[in-house]
């Protein structure tokens, strides 16, 4: 059951209603392992540069995340900036410097090929593609996109597309991707193109679940005081991905629903707090206790 995920770690700067953080850790392998490992043992392929902090690296460490396969490549690393308006929905980027992350070309090492359960991030399908050719014989893969690789890689991603299990998209991604303006009917179409499960992300408002003999859809997990959205689409991956690492059956309804459901609790915490902080200090018996309040909050 174990897990690997292919994406960026990040320096991110980020102003929100709440507040504003400068350089604190973020990017996509970041919150999605930070997630995962509630659930299974997980490794991270990603680089940085030379000027990422030492401290840093220790943090996922002490979390027992798999850093072996996080390079260390010259120059600077990967840098986001961004601002959220008042309702948290409407983001702003500020400034994108990819740096040594513009080079990053996943190498799996031979403790990773055998992964069970992997986690393609939000990166070119190309990259994708040569991660799945070089896993051995994953149960399950899950890769996330976004509506800057629909438009201008369609191709690449039509051909990963087919190679994998699941997608994880938003509902204008979707719509996008498919031309279908109906989100049903959107998320259907997706399956089309070869993946066997779509899960459409709706943000403030959860999640659908669309499988081919079944559809599910699980609200967020109210949240009060919302400090930063950053993040949370990949933390709520960590947790369905995460979810699944531990089922008997990961194709299987209930599997999906209850993965689901997780992966919505898991972001609950990552939106209250800048960074990571609030997603590290989540014990199991927070997330359990959610859960709980989640099944009796949709309970009818």
């Amino acid at each position: 059951m174990s897990i690997l995920v292919v994406g960026s770690v990040a320096l991110d700067s980020v102003r929100t209603p709440r507040g504003e953080a400068r350089d604190v850790l973020g990017g996509s392998a970041s919150y999605f392992a930070t997630a995962a490992r509630h659930f299974a043992p997980v490794a991270m392929v990603a680089v940085v540069g030379e000027d990422f902090p030492a401290a840093h690296r220790d943090l996922f460490r002490r979390l027992d995340i798999d850093v072996s396969g996080l390079e260390t490549a010259p120059g600077s690393t990967f840098r986001w900036a961004g601002e959220y308006a008042d309702d948290f929905n409407t983001r702003r980027t500020l400034d994108t410097r990819l740096n040594v992350f513009a080079e990053f070309r996943p190498r799996l090492c031979a403790a990773h090929i055998g992964s069970e359960f992997v986690f393609l991030a939000n990166i070119h399908p190309q990259l994708q593609a040569g991660v799945l050719s070089q896993v051995s014989r994953p149960r399950f893969t899950v890769l996330d996109t976004m509506n800057y690789w629909i438009q201008g890689t369609r191709e690449s991603l039509e051909d990963v597309l087919r190679r994998v299990d699941g997608v994880l998209l938003n509902d204008e991604e979707a719509r996008m991707l498919t031309g279908e303006t109906h989100l049903l009917r959107a998320a259907r179409a997706v399956l089309e193109l070869g993946p066997s499960l779509a899960v459409v992300k709706k943000g403030e408002h959860g999640a659908v679940v669309v499988a081919r003999d079944f559809l599910f859809a699980v609200p967020a997990f109210p949240v009060e005081e919302v400090v930063d959205p950053t993040g949370a689409g990949d933390t709520f991956a960590g947790g369905f991905v995460g979810a699944l690492a531990v089922s008997p059956d990961p194709r299987a309804e209930d599997a999906l629903r209850r993965a689901a459901a997780y992966g919505t609790v898991l972001a609950s915490f990552s939106v209250e707090s800048f960074s990571l902080d609030r997603l590290v200090a989540a014990t199991r018996e927070e997330i359990e206790a959610r859960m709980a309040a989640l099944r009796d909050l949709v309970r009818f």
